[in-house]
């Protein structure tokens, strides 16, 4: 299996990469993002590029691949829905339309988030759940995730430094937190491995929540 993955940096992306690059079914990894990852693996190819709105200069090379793990994103804290939209939406469905046109049927996995919702009342909770509209009506097999609480396991961090100081002192606790409320949360390791899962055999539902993804 070929998978492409988008936001390799950020803690998400940088726990699905460990994931893929440790399992013998993917084959070959490319990494699309706005700066390099750092990691060298033989499995591994990386594009660096800059406006993530445009992929016209590297389409040629993101061609050919089976599957697509969408990780890029950020919070909407401090943001205007403006900004956040062209983030979230556009460099979204920028790479599902690319996607869509070079390799028809592949599937594509989105990280959304829990109580995402394209008529709700948060700005965040619109944008993303217009996102996910947009990429179901692609000629793509689209899967949302929509992960609650995520605990980053073997070394992967936050790029976000509350949410770093938030895991520090979570971390202890988290082996109580995970027996009290343990559908609602799930690990980088997890989200990893349930997009390698359905990329291979595909899902039940369209959209999975933190349970859903952690059954995979």
């Amino acid at each position: 299996m070929r998978v492409i993955i988008f936001g390799a940096t950020g803690m998400v992306g940088r726990g699905v990469l460990r994931e893929c690059l440790l399992d013998a079914r993917v084959t070959d990894v490319l990494t699309a993002g706005r700066t390099a990852t750092g990691v060298a693996d033989p499995k591994l190819r990386e594009l660096v590029h800059g406006d993530m709105a445009d992929l016209s200069p590297i389409e040629d090379r993101l061609a050919g691949y089976d599957a697509c793990f969408f990780c890029l994103g950020v919070s909407s804290a401090g943001m205007n829905e403006k900004d956040y939209r062209h983030v979230t939406y556009d460099y979204t469905v920028t790479a599902g339309r690319v996607l869509a046109r070079l390799s028809p049927g592949s599937v594509f996995v989105y990280v959304s988030g829990a109580g995402t919702d394209a008529h709700g009342r948060a700005m965040w909770a619109r944008v993303k759940g217009e996102t996910e509209n947009a990429l179901l009506a692609m000629d793509l097999r689209a899967y949302m995730f929509r992960p609650g609480y995520i605990h980053p396991l073997h070394g992967v961090t936050s790029r976000t430094r509350l949410y770093r100081l938030g895991y520090i002192v979570t971390r202890p606790f988290y082996p109580l937190l995970r027996r009290m409320f343990g559908t609602a949360m799930t690990t980088t390791e997890q989200i990893g491995k349930a997009m390698i899962a359905v990329a291979e055999h595909g899902a039940p539902e369209r959209i999975l929540g933190p349970a859903a993804i952690n059954a995979l």
